[in-house]
Formats: structure tokens, sequence, C-alpha cells
């Protein structure tokens, strides 16, 4: 009746094994099966929900919402208010558009970008995932050592059977947290990339953070070079700071896009940038369509969702990195007591636990060749008969939420020192 049991491969047997957990409801920071079984939900719906699971303020607001009419396809007051609160929030964003997902809103920018400079060819990078369309479908899943080729001439490998034939022609893959790889990628297409798109966290190779000076150092090279660049904080926006990484790193990129986080748990979406560059999407003609785009219900929720997390000067996320900082510590020690070779990468509220024998992992090709993937899926299955939930694949990561408490931190730590046994 469904493949793999759901809707998306990533809730089936690639990682939970014979067959899924489904579950039945969540409440603050638990979650509970459709057996019963309580669990303390680290993985927050993919990050998807900051302020944990059936927020009062946001189940009033889509109450509210749902009450007087879930759709008009109209323009909406709600719509102007968010736009007018991610202004105030992101650096940059002098216009906003609204989408539904984190894909969609790529693919947005993308056209956009194309539309504006009149450049056909796309940057991206190793290990960054940016959705399933077909032009940024490509080498964004772990490969055995060797498979993705010399770091300085990437081979770039498809993710998905079906792509269009001709997709990947104008993407160029380049290795992450590496300038001079870059700069040669440019240079060795004059006058043909229109963006460079990146993560400011490389969040799909589990948590990888930029080298220090990197993210800069991308920016100073799209402008001396008349590309636009494009920051993607799908993942990253709204969890490690009021204005996500652009403010934690002082960036300052042409268009950055939303999703996840922004909807707490409802699919909306957001691309936002400078005004000459977003202006083109005037009157259709660089062309962005959709009946659900700024879905009422969803504006409520993104609505309550960044009154909350701005509120008393961003104390929310004074809180959930204090408790990032507890629940990490608490984990390093664990391994360093216990001689377990892994280690906890994370910048902020973001984290994931790495099986190797390796202080850090810097890049896609280091995480592809030096962590224990099947390891830590190991761990996470043997974590929920503790009830401890994360994710079981290594690539993603976990994340601190307003609703998690010391009291989580310290039943995870115990849980986790009764699991670690299993896989050492």
């Amino acid at each position: 009746m469904l493949i793999d049991g759901g809707s998306s491969p990533s809730r089936g047997p690639a990682n939970y094994g014979e067959y899924p957990i489904f579950m039945r409801r969540g409440q603050g920071s638990r979650l509970y099966d459709v057996d019963g079984n309580e669990y303390i939900d680290w993985m927050m719906g993919f990050g998807a929900l900051p302020l944990g699971h059936a927020d009062p303020e946001i189940t009033q607001a889509i109450a509210e919402g749902a009450a007087t009419g879930a759709h008009f396809a109209t323009a909406t007051e709600v719509e102007v208010e968010v736009a007018e609160l991610l202004q105030q929030i992101v650096p940059n964003a002098e216009v906003v558009r609204f989408a539904n997902t984190g894909t969609e809103a790529v693919m947005a920018v993308i056209r956009l970008a194309r539309g504006v400079t009149g450049r056909p060819k796309i940057i991206k990078f190793e290990g960054h995932y940016h959705g399933w369309w077909d032009d940024v479908l490509v080498s964004s899943n772990p490969l055995p050592p060797g498979d993705p080729g010399l770091s300085g001439n990437p081979v770039k490998v498809s993710d998905s059977a079906g792509l269009n034939r001709r997709a990947l022609d104008d993407t160029i893959v380049v290795p992450w947290n590496d300038l001079p790889a870059l700069e040669r990628a440019i240079q060795n297409h004059p006058g043909e990339i229109a963006v460079v798109v990146t993560e400011g966290v490389m969040a799909n190779m589990g948590v990888i953070p930029p080298q220090p000076g990197y993210l800069e150092g991308l920016q100073s090279l799209t402008r001396r070079h008349g590309i636009l660049s494009f920051l993607d904080e799908t993942v990253t926006g709204f969890r490690i700071a009021p204005g996500g990484c652009q403010e934690y790193y002082k960036l300052k990129p042409d268009i950055v896009s939303f999703g996840k986080a922004l909807g707490c748990g409802l699919p909306v979406a957001a691309f936002a940038g400078r005004a000459d560059i977003m202006s083109a999407l005037t009157g259709g003609g660089v062309l962005h369509y959709g009946t659900h785009n700024a879905s009422r219900i969803g504006m409520f929720a993104a609505r309550a969702n960044l009154r909350k997390l701005t509120r008393d000067n961003g104390a929310a996320f004074r809180y959930i990195w204090g408790l990032a900082d507890q629940l990490a510590g608490g984990i390093t020690d664990l391994f360093r007591r216990t001689g377990t070779a892994a280690i906890v990468q994370r910048v902020g509220p973001m984290f994931q636990i790495m099986f190797t024998e390796r202080d850090a992992i810097r890049d896609y090709r280091e995480f592809c060749q030096h962590v224990d993937r099947r390891k830590y899926q190991r761990f996470s299955w043997k974590l929920f008969e503790y009830g401890i939930y994360t994710s079981p694949a290594a690539t993603l990561h976990s994340i601190v939420t307003l609703a998690h408490s010391a009291s989580d931190v310290e039943k995870t730590l115990a849980a986790m020192e009764k699991a670690l046994p299993a896989v050492t």
C-alpha cells in the first residue's frame, strides 16, 4: 500500500531496518508510538520543530487560522506580517517570497539567478543536499572512498535514477571547505556561472562546520566574478540564531532560502534577498507560481513561531545553546570515560555523533572514509529500546529545541551509557 511503509525512503527500511517505527502523537519533547512507547525526541521532524511537538502557541495559531478560512489563494495580511518579521530578523532580506518546501525554494532561486545573470551554470558542493530537484541531485550521498574521484576534479555522481539526461550538464560540483578548489572551478568557467549555492553548515554529512574564513572567502570570490551567492538555510534557518548562519557567521549573501523550522511543522518555505535581484519575479518575468504559496494556516504558524523564537531578545537561542553544551559535553565525557572512538560535532543546538578515530571531520570525503555509519545506526536502534529517538542515519543530525529540558539531557546520557556496550 505504501512504498517502504511511508511516503519517504528516509522513514523506511534503509534507516530503520525491517520496518519503520509508527508514531501516533507528540507532546513537548516526547514522541509516542502506536504501541504506547514513549521517546525523548532529538530528531524533531528532521529539525522542523524548533519549539517541540504541539507547542501551545503554535496549536492556537493553527486553530485560529483554520477557523477563519484555510485557504484563499489571494494576498493576505498575515503573509505581509510574516514577511515583515523576516525582514527584521534576517540580514539582507530586502524582499521576501514564500513557497511550500525547501526544494521548491531552491528551484525558484536557481531559476531566478539564471534569469537575472543570463548565465547557465551553477556550483554546488559535495555532500550538500538542496532538495530532490534534478539540477542539484548530485554528489549528496556518501560513497566508497575513491568513487568521488580526485578532489581537484570531482566525479559528478547522480543521486537518483530518472533524472533528465542533460540535467547535470550545467552543474559544477566542487569540494566544500576548499577555497582554492572553488576558485579553480570559477576560473575554468569564466562568465558562465550564475550562482554558487552552499549550506552555512554541511548538514547532510552529520554536522560539519565551515572552516574559519571559508564562507567569507566564498562570498568574496562570487562578488569578484559577478556571480550570485545563494545561502541555503533550509536546515540551519531559525536553529542556530534568529538570523541563521547569516547572523552567526556575519554573512551577506545575495539570496537566502528557508524551510523546515520556519513553519514549525507545517510546509512553509521562503526565499529572500536583494531587491534588485528579487524584482525579476515581478509579473512572472522569472516565473514562480504556487497555489499554496504562503498557505494561510502555515503563515499563522510561522508568525507565532518567529514571535516566540525572537521574544526577550532571542532568549530561546541562549537556552538551547546552553542545553546543547550540557548534552554534547556529557556525550563527549561518556566517550572519554569508556574509551570509545567517537566524537560529537555540532554548531550550537545542531549535533551529530560520529564513530571515528579522527578528532574532527572536515568535509564530505573525510566523512565517507572515516565515519562508521553502520555502527552509528546500530547505536541509534539500541537507543530506541531505552526511549531515545534520534535519526538512525549517520548523515543526518539531532537538534536541541525549546521543548527539551535538563532532565531530558540526564535521561539521554544515562540511556547512551547503557546502549554503548552493544556497539563497542
